[in-house]
């Protein structure tokens, strides 16, 4: 089973200013005259990690990673004013245009693949060929799904239970909304212990056997409290995109190849999204890997992406 590459560095880092709030960390890794890929992380939140730089063969790939608004080393940090889904999708055009690439490939997951999706859509004359994993579309049934009673509370009611036992009864019909409410609050106390709850519920959520890294990833403070500050931000309002959106637009893309990786037993994005996707894209070949859920670092998902890659540059 294929694994990640060895560790490297970036042999360059810049700090873009894309308005007059926000700077983004943007880095280069592998080889400056290889193919361009950018690597689009997942959240909306969970910044760029060392290991992401992995999944490409660095002597054959120029490796672009950033952090998005609000995250990881782009500053101000957790800063949701003119975060939204069309000022990342923006983000990502200015930095092709500053890092002076005329095609690139998209490589991301989750939320990564949302915004790779709905950027090819917006920009697909760049668009080499796309990577994408556990597909996310943002609309109304996905968040349902997540953060309301019936959806995945079914496979986890004692996960479920910790989660809404953080917020009022009262407000239980709409844990997104009160979960907002708790993390935008003065309370920190209950901020903090809300933001810990949110990104328990991730992690337990996201893996098909129980990875105790991811938890204690998503639960440490400074990671948790980015993470669902930025993704209820986007979530209550609906990613900032009309429902359905990118299946409306697939026309636009159906010209570009790309290859689809999920999970079968992905229960925080279900498998019925990439499929559906797949459907609409006669270009795209779908990957469904059996032993794995949503995380990208389940060996199997690895395994999947980095011969994805592998296969692409050859």
């Amino acid at each position: 089973m294929l694994t990640l590459y060895p560790a490297i560095k970036p042999y360059a880092e810049h700090s873009l200013r894309v308005d007059d709030i926000h700077t983004l960390y943007v880095e280069e890794c592998g080889e400056p005259t290889g193919i361009p890929i950018v690597f689009l992380h997942p959240g909306p939140g969970s910044p760029c990690e060392t290991d992401h730089r992995r999944f490409f063969d660095p002597k054959l790939y120029r490796i672009i990673l950033f952090d998005q608004r609000g995250c990881g080393r782009s500053t101000p940090h957790i800063c949701l004013v003119n975060n939204t889904t069309q000022d990342l999708v923006e983000d990502m055009e200015k930095i092709r245009k500053f890092l002076d690439i005329k095609k690139w490939v998209l490589f991301g997951g989750s939320w990564g693949a949302t915004l790779a999706l709905l950027y090819a859509e917006e920009y697909p004359q760049y668009v080499l060929s796309m990577i994408l994993r556990g597909t996310f579309f943002g609309r109304q049934k996905e968040l349902d799904w997540l953060f309301k009673e019936g959806g995945v509370s079914k496979f986890f009611p004692e996960h479920w239970k910790n989660f809404i036992n953080h917020i009022p009864e009262n407000k239980r019909d709409n844990p997104l909304q009160a979960y907002y409410d708790l993390i935008q609050g003065s309370d920190e106390v209950a901020r903090m212990a809300a933001v810990k709850a949110w990104g328990l519920w991730e992690a337990e959520c996201s893996t098909l056997e129980i990875n105790p890294n991811i938890e204690k990833k998503l639960t440490n403070p400074h990671h948790a409290l980015c993470l669902a500050a930025i993704e209820t931000h986007y979530f209550i309002n609906n990613i900032f995109i009309k429902e359905n959106q990118i299946l409306e637009n697939i026309d636009k893309i159906t010209h570009i190849p790309a290859i689809i990786i999920h999970g079968r037993y992905d229960m925080v994005c279900p498998l019925e999204n990439s499929y559906e996707l797949s459907q609409a894209w006669p270009e795209a070949k779908l990957e469904i890997i059996r032993h794995a859920g949503h995380a990208a670092r389940e060996p199997a998902i690895t395994a999947a992406l980095v011969q994805a890659t592998n296969e692409l540059a050859s």
